[in-house]
């Protein structure tokens, strides 16, 4: 018995040794049941393999989850588009499919407060992070003070860096209030620099054609605007329409 025993902690330690640290500690369990159900040696394996990366996809997940900062969890599948004519259930399939993420598309969801643009933008974003992409949820006076402090600040370094790395950012209440110069121009560099490396989702409750006087420089805000609206899809979510010509669309 103390053989086996022994013979069971050397695999232990060999698989630990290749990075299979999942399988490592559940090794006792699975040899049991490998045991108890007669498993070819291809079962077993196939078992080994699939318990490993199911469990290193579920750690992933976790981190992704906790690095996007949600403020709540609520999915697309709780979102009811019976209650606003903003989206078909064709385009929601559409978002959730992600091949306007894949091809660096924006999503802009405009609206009142309470018409649920906070709520599909989270959820979008847990669609992605299931689909494995990396995700940052940001309100929009958060991301300013980080934008403002990431050069002596570690935790707004850490942040920016993220938020750089990521897939799909989403900036929440973008121009709730003005901006000074100095801001302005700092979102501009961001913006810069996630134009076609990620996908920005913004919800707002102005309009693009507001933004400029938001923005205080006139050559910023053209410049924002420029990047954020050439690929992009506007969601309309009080029934009214915004038109620009000379877009591209995530919707056909």
């Amino acid at each position: 018995m103390s053989q086996m025993s022994n013979g069971l902690e050397e695999l232990q330690d060999a698989f630990k040794q290749l990075r299979l640290s999942e399988v490592s500690l559940e090794l006792p369990v699975l040899m049991r049941e490998a045991e108890q159900q007669s498993w070819t040696y291809y079962e077993l394996l196939n078992h080994l393999l699939k318990y490993e990366l199911t469990k290193r996809d579920e750690k992933n997940k976790a981190r992704r989850l906790k690095w996007a900062k949600f403020p709540y969890q609520k999915t697309l599948d709780d979102y009811d588009l019976s209650e606003q004519n903003s989206l078909t259930e064709r385009q929601m399939r559409q978002l959730k499919e992600m091949n306007w993420l894949e091809q660096q598309y924006n999503l802009i969801l405009l609206g009142p407060p309470g018409v649920g643009k906070t709520h599909l933008a989270v959820g979008v974003g847990l669609e992605a992070i299931e689909q494995g992409y990396q995700v940052m949820f940001l309100p929009m006076g958060e991301l300013t003070t980080i934008l403002k402090t990431s050069d002596y600040l570690r935790r707004s370094q850490i942040a920016l860096n993220r938020i750089k790395k990521s897939d799909l950012v989403i900036i929440d209440d973008l121009m709730y209030m003005a901006m000074d110069p100095s801001e302005a121009n700092q979102f501009f560099q961001l913006v810069d620099y996630l134009y076609e490396r990620s996908s920005i989702i913004l919800t707002s409750n102005k309009s693009p054609d507001q933004w400029g006087e938001l923005l205080g420089d006139e050559g910023v805000a053209t410049a924002i605007l420029d990047r954020l609206l050439h690929r992009v899809e506007l969601i309309q979510m009080n029934d009214e329409s915004y038109r620009m010509k000379h877009r591209q669309r995530v919707f056909d």
